[in-house]
């Protein structure tokens, strides 16, 4: 995750830090609020690493993948969160222009969960459209293989930007604030690599699963109305599974470009318009709580995670033989 931000180069002069203008008790409320949103992020995906990491059950492609989104998203909550929301807080980045660029880089944490989640679009697309292909190629090792690829790549990709943007001449990073800002061309390249294309692929192939699963659905339907009485309650079950799949399925998108969207149109306006730190800022932290959402979108959702949590929670994983306790049924 990049930005294109400010690029006036006499703009430090004229910068300082804002005095805060909230009262003590307001300002302890936000970070007390902003530590709450840290530790359910941390915790919440930690939820998630642990469920899928013990029980043996669990160790499927997909589940694979969601290990992959929670661990992007547990890295956010822990290393990009807690400076963003400070930073926000403070109207003032206080860790000076070191860390500045480390938190850039660390930033691709959160580009890492946006493209996790466009895999899942995949595997979800491919697991329907053809199932006896994806049985049979489709395994825990190749998912792994391609998780480290995924992650080398965007990581490598922050890294360019970095390298390219950062060390610039024209670039200006004042004291007290925290922008990388990029040239036209990396702004052009950064929206489209860590928005507009995995973006893409979430819509389009969501859009073809849900196509997919009505179809599946009616085909079903069709062949229980010749099948009856008994297959009446098959039927019920199936139409309830059909809404609860359009639900989630519906959530997932919104959610997505409810928090990334705003974000991402602000920093590519940042060449023609002149920004608000404070609005930048808000936009940003925005995003970062869609780490937060996630583990509920894709985990809470489930009954095996709520069966994992309690198993966790009670303490009943450090048993003899709890890995192998059914958790899925």
């Amino acid at each position: 995750m990049n930005l294109s931000e400010f690029n006036q180069s006499d703009r430090c002069e004229h910068f300082s830090c804002p005095e805060r203008s909230v009262s003590p008790a307001v300002y302890i409320l936000l970070y007390v609020c902003s530590a709450a949103v840290v530790v359910l992020t941390v915790c919440g995906n930690l939820l998630v690493i642990i469920s899928v990491f013990h029980f043996k059950q669990l160790h499927t492609p997909t589940n694979m993948l969601v290990l992959s989104l929670a661990v992007s998203d547990y890295l956010a909550g822990f290393f990009v969160m807690p400076p963003m929301l400070i930073w926000t807080i403070e109207s003032c980045w206080i860790f000076g222009k070191v860390f500045c660029l480390i938190y850039w880089l660390i930033s691709c944490f959160l580009t890492i969960s946006i493209y996790t989640v466009a895999h899942i679009a995949v595997d979800r697309y491919f697991a329907l459209s053809n199932p006896f292909l994806y049985m049979n190629f489709v395994s825990v090792k190749n998912t792994r293989v391609v998780i480290v690829f995924d992650w080398c790549v965007v990581m490598g990709f922050s890294l360019a930007v970095l390298y390219f943007n950062g060390n610039n001449q024209n670039s200006v990073m004042c004291s007290g604030e925290c922008f990388l800002p990029l040239s036209e061309v990396w702004t052009v390249i950064d929206l489209v690599v860590s928005f507009i294309f995995p973006l893409s692929i979430i819509i389009i192939l969501y859009t073809r699963v849900f196509v997919i699963v009505r179809k599946h659905a009616t085909a079903i339907r069709e062949l229980n109305n010749h099948t009856r009485p008994k297959t009446q309650k098959i039927t019920l079950q199936l139409m309830k599974s059909e809404r609860k799949a359009a639900k989630v399925l519906g959530i997932l998108v919104f959610v997505f470009i409810m928090c990334l969207l705003p974000y991402f149109l602000y920093s590519f306006l940042g060449n023609v318009i002149e920004l608000q730190t404070e609005t930048f800022q808000k936009f940003s932290v925005l995003f970062c709580l869609n780490s937060t959402i996630n583990p509920v979108i894709y985990a809470l959702f489930y009954p095996w995670f709520r069966k994992c949590m309690k198993l966790i929670v009670t303490l009943k994983i450090f048993k003899t033989d709890s890995a192998l306790i059914n958790v899925l049924y």
